[in-house]
């Protein structure tokens, strides 16, 4: 219920901070007595769908914490957090990135990565991972997150997002203001009940097929934080055997912001963030080692 509320009041709270500057803007005035206008339409448009994105971006790491309950490891308590610390601090020297931080939270078997920055990331794991998978598992699936971070994953896939909610915005409004003055045929100044039934109706078309192609691209993502893992340690059978182990668990669900960052997760092949465990495993152990 807690990850609940906070995901509706987030995006409220975005939605009003993006209408206001939508508003001073004068972005959000697109439909004037003379038609649409597509420059304002465009900005309204670019404003609401990388604002957002961004935005989300941005409070991802204090978000991540909250819902998921992460206990920041600022001084290891005990030899297998010193042990986690110190294997996030192993692979990211070897991938050129700062520090992250480093958390714990319980649950189910998952793992995520998360932060605006490079240099300023957040790499989490859960206890039910901690306890049951073997510490070369776990420092495989440790790698996997520090990969992401280190290919930038988080910013690329807060730029793809922005792209598909502009996309929607503009394309949506635009076909509404067609059908209500084209095939309603309505002569009035102001917007009709066609307009808004159909800009409803579009977003919510072209917003399943923006999260297709978004999760296209996570998954695309995952092929290669698998191969990422495997170059910070040297050989790919560790994260092969993490994979296979991830297969004969149920994984922890993750706040919905969080979910693509995960080690696993997804429901469909289309709507997944994260391919089949199988599929994984065929590619890593395609590559070259």
């Amino acid at each position: 219920m807690k990850r609940v509320i906070l995901f509706v009041m987030t995006n409220l709270a975005v939605v009003v901070v993006l209408g206001i500057v939508a508003s001073l803007l004068g972005v959000n005035r697109f439909l004037t007595p003379n038609g649409l206008n597509l420059m304002s339409l465009l900005g309204f448009a670019l404003i609401m769908g990388f604002g957002g994105a961004f935005i989300s971006l941005l409070i991802s790491k204090p978000v991540a914490k909250w819902s998921s309950g992460v206990r920041v490891i600022a001084q290891p308590q005990n030899a297998d957090e010193a042990w986690i610390v110190e294997t996030v601090r192993k692979f990211a020297d070897k991938a050129g990135i700062g520090m992250p931080e480093v958390g714990v939270f319980d649950g189910e078997p998952n793992a995520f990565a998360t932060g605006a920055f490079k240099n300023s990331a957040l790499v989490a794991v859960s206890t039910g991972l901690l306890q049951g998978m073997t510490r070369e598992e776990v420092e495989a699936v440790i790698g996997h997150e520090v990969a992401h971070i280190a290919n930038g994953d988080m910013v690329t896939m807060t730029l793809i997002q922005g792209v598909m909610n502009t996309f929607v915005i503009f394309i949506s409004r635009v076909i509404g203001y067609f059908v209500d003055k084209v095939v309603l045929r309505n002569t009035s100044d102001a917007p009709g009940i066609g307009y808004y039934i159909t800009t409803v109706v579009m977003d919510l078309a072209l917003g399943v097929l923006a999260h297709m192609i978004v999760s296209w691209f996570s998954r695309q993502r995952e092929f290669r934080a698998d191969a990422g893992a495997a170059d910070l340690m040297g050989r790919k059978q560790p994260m092969v055997n993490a994979l296979a182990r991830l297969g004969g668990m149920v994984p922890g669900e993750l706040p919905k912001n969080m979910a693509a960052m995960g080690i696993t997760g997804g429901i469909g092949k289309l709507f997944s963030t994260h391919p089949p465990i199988e599929e994984r495993i065929a590619r890593l152990q395609s590559q070259q080692a």
